[in-house]
């Protein structure tokens, strides 16, 4: 672990202890002019424990890794890698399905008149 930065190592082991396949964690750290880019690969079965409600653990991840860039002087940013044979429907495709929910105010009144 010596050539691990503390900003690595942190995330590495925040993260295996949240997930139940520590084994498959996979990062990988990239420095450019923007900062430091932490790529983190999981297993697909973990991926909801990780992102968390609404993302709410992946934000305090994230906010964490901010305290210890600044720590550092560092700007330090992570990128959740969608795991292959992921399930999860695109973007677009959620947008669709609300589209189509999506009924106008008469046809909702009308619904409840009938009740």
């Amino acid at each position: 672990m010596a050539n691990k930065s503390v900003d690595q190592e942190f995330l590495e082991y925040l993260v295996k202890s949240i997930v139940d396949h520590p084994d498959d964690v996979k990062i990988e750290r990239r420095v450019d002019e923007m900062g430091v880019l932490l790529d983190l690969k999981v297993n697909q079965e973990d991926m909801g424990m990780l992102i968390g409600r609404e993302g709410s653990t992946a934000k305090a991840i994230r906010t964490l890794l901010r305290i210890i860039g600044a720590r550092h002087n560092a700007r330090v940013n992570l990128k959740i890698e969608e795991p292959e044979g992921s399930t999860r429907p695109t973007r677009e495709r959620t947008v669709e399905r609300t589209v189509e929910r999506t009924r106008n105010m008469d046809e909702v009144v009308e619904d409840l008149k009938q009740l």
